[in-house]
């Protein structure tokens, strides 16, 4: 079997030292364009795509089925919004990283974001492998 190969630094899930293993990603948002062209160019950068989840209910029982170091949601969500699935997989025993995302700035959002566990939050239009990544350098 051969190794997963990245370029150096993109997609790198910063655990390693050689960045042969790459980041895996959940990608949870309700419209499906945005997935689609989210998971094409997380993985265009190296990032590992496990799965994708439509909807609050949904992106916590994928978390928990395929544990992925990373999981990027959208703030505004079907059901539960991204802010109290970020709270929920937070409470988990091993939880992933949360990156919230949203077309909206980061100012929509200020009171929310620093109340809430997620790691970073991330527009939508600036979102790439190498900015993931980061988070865990």
């Amino acid at each position: 079997m051969t190794e997963a190969r990245v370029r150096p630094g993109a997609g790198c899930c910063g655990r390693c030292d050689t960045c042969q293993v790459p980041l895996t990603v959940l990608i949870v948002d309700d419209n499906e364009g945005f997935r689609q062209v989210a998971r094409e160019l997380l993985e265009a950068e190296g990032v590992e795509v496990v799965g994708e989840a439509a909807d609050g209910e949904s992106a916590i029982s994928e978390a928990e089925r395929l544990r992925p170091q990373l999981v990027l949601l959208d703030v505004q969500l079907p059901g539960i919004d991204g802010f109290e699935v970020a709270a929920r997989l937070g409470e988990a025993n091993d939880p992933p990283a949360v990156v919230l995302t949203s077309s909206y700035a980061a100012r929509s959002y200020r009171r929310r974001l620093a109340q809430s566990p997620a790691r970073a939050f991330i527009p939508k239009g600036e979102l790439s492998g190498e900015e993931l990544a980061a988070l865990f350098a």
